[in-house]
């Protein structure tokens, strides 16, 4: 993934675990939770991003992820930066955002829907590579017969997630959810 030059960081506590957002002066690049597969190493060390807990798009993607967590927000009003992903990539990331909150489709029928429907591993590696989780929310994919499958910040966290908005109880398993750090 390419990210903006300008792109700052910020890191928030949430009950599903530390998040880290990114934005650049075009919007929003990144939500990630620690540990999650896939993290970009501007995160943290040498060449890592700078902190700005003022950018005023880290602030609105803050305080709107606290409202969805909170089960106050369905859909979040951000402007976001997806062209660090390649030109299918974006294609998948944007038909994630139309996905409606309590919804789910597949990997076959993401594929499908975007006029590839024998690219199934590719469209599931883009959605495994979405840099932006919840708010592109590729934790409204499911695997064939609606598997509960694949999220880079955890099959845990994906399930968290499908709850909080609703979707069918069918898809999940019976084992209680574990503690967020």
């Amino acid at each position: 993934m390419q990210f903006p030059s300008d792109t700052v960081q910020s890191r928030i506590r949430t009950d599903l675990g530390v998040v880290s957002l990114a934005a650049g002066t075009r919007g929003l690049v990144g939500l990630w939770f620690d540990g999650q597969r896939h993290l970009p190493a501007q995160l943290d060390g040498p060449g890592a991003w700078s902190g700005d807990d003022t950018h005023p798009v880290l602030r609105a993607a803050a305080r709107q992820l606290a409202q969805y967590l909170a089960g106050t927000r369905q859909a979040f009003d951000l402007p976001l930066d997806l062209s660090g992903g390649t030109p299918f990539q974006q294609a998948v990331w944007r038909a994630l955002l139309a996905i409606p909150s309590g919804a789910t489709t597949s990997y076959g029928a993401l594929a499908r829907a975007l006029g590839s429907p024998t690219a199934v591993r590719a469209v599931g590696a883009a959605v495994g590579r979405n840099p932006i989780s919840i708010v592109v929310p590729c934790h409204r994919v499911l695997g064939a017969g609606g598997a509960l499958t694949g999220y880079a910040g955890g099959l845990a966290r994906k399930q968290a997630l499908l709850r909080l908005e609703g979707a069918p109880p069918s898809i999940f398993p019976s084992q209680p959810l574990p503690a967020f750090a």
